[in-house]
């Protein structure tokens, strides 16, 4: 059995991933997955909480699947799977919320927020999904969660209800700690460089696509929003400058005073060109395996079918441990006895 600590992540499909999710996780994702035992999973369950188009959650789940695998995560090392395919997530999920109070999920940020905006949808599912989250993180015995400012209230959740969980029945649930990078890179948006770079925002101009072509990266880059200042320098009084700065560095392996020292006398014309041109190198062997991977359907399918078996093997565990303690009957398989009298009354 690995002794490596376990780590849980996962993203939802509702839509391409942007060059701020490679920076601020995937990324990392990638350097983790020889010294973890790593679940990735696309969450998409939790994309549900929000009216969805079939055909459209269907492409989109496929979509962040050759996402991940084109970022450089390694179907051998990690288990990559469909978060409806392994059923045990719902299942835990239930027996958490017996256990889970209104007024913790009522306190949960990122539900006010979004009942606010999206009043008319304001339904159970919105409410209670930091439950599902908990039963994702718990199910595989998670070490570690990576997770940004705006998930760290939910894994405090999570590990709220392992202890619950484990005082009133005995150990059952790690309880997980937060994985906080050694460098993580927080990608500000294009177009307002105080907010965080998301693909939900209404101006394509905001952010990248890590499937964006090379014309259309160069665009973006060159309608960045800066300053009237007109000198490449790092500080806060320039934050379209130093989120350019934040990216060239990360994607170029370079200290931001070595890039500053480079553009030294020069306008920012030359700067976001060759911004764009790091930007275009690093991504463009990742769209080309991202769309070789959508033209290879079967090969994805296998991928997600192999990673669900995987899953599935540690999610029962778990979840057999539950059942047994919470006082549930673990459902049996029939016997060979009976399987050979339903096949003998067939024939008959």
């Amino acid at each position: 059995m690995s002794d490596k600590k376990i780590i849980f992540s996962g993203a939802q499909p509702s839509g391409k991933l942007t060059l701020g999710n490679y920076l601020g996780a995937i990324k990392n994702w990638n350097e983790l997955q020889d010294n973890f035992n790593c679940y990735y999973s696309v969450v998409d369950l939790h994309a549900i909480t929000v009216p969805q188009e079939a055909k459209n959650l269907r492409a989109n789940t496929m979509q962040l699947l050759a996402q991940y695998l084109a970022s450089g995560l390694d179907p051998e090392k990690n288990t990559i799977f469909i978060q409806s395919h392994v059923s045990a997530h719902t299942e835990l999920m239930w027996i958490l919320s017996t256990m889970t109070y209104m007024g913790e999920l009522s306190r949960m940020t990122q539900f006010k927020d979004k009942s606010q905006k999206s009043e008319a949808n304001l339904n159970a599912g919105l409410f209670t999904y930091p439950v599902l989250m908990a039963a994702d993180i718990l199910l595989y015995q998670t070490d570690l969660v990576p997770v940004g400012e705006d998930q760290k209230q939910h894994l405090e959740l999570a590990r709220d209800l392992a202890n619950r969980f484990n005082n009133r029945y005995s150990d059952t649930f790690k309880v997980p700690e937060p994985y906080i990078p050694k460098a993580g890179a927080r990608v500000m948006s294009l177009q307002e460089p105080t907010k965080k770079m998301s693909k939900s925002d209404e101006n394509e101009n905001a952010y990248i696509l890590l499937v964006d072509d090379e014309d259309t990266i160069r665009r973006k880059i060159k309608r960045s929003v800066t300053d009237s200042i007109g000198i490449v320098q790092y500080n806060d009084e320039q934050p379209g400058i130093k989120n350019l700065l934040d990216i060239y560095s990360k994607l170029d392996n370079k200290s931001v005073e070595e890039i500053v020292s480079m553009y030294e006398g020069r306008g920012y014309g030359d700067f976001k060109n060759d911004v764009s041109e790091v930007i275009i190198e690093t991504l463009k062997p990742l769209r080309e395996k991202y769309e070789y991977l959508l033209a290879n359907k079967d090969y994805l399918e296998n991928i997600y079918a192999q990673g669900a078996q995987k899953a599935e093997y540690q999610a029962r565990k778990t979840l057999r441990k539950v059942y047994k303690k919470v006082g549930l009957i673990e459902k049996k398989l029939k016997s060979p006895i009976y399987r050979a009298f339903l096949h003998l009354k067939h024939k008959i």
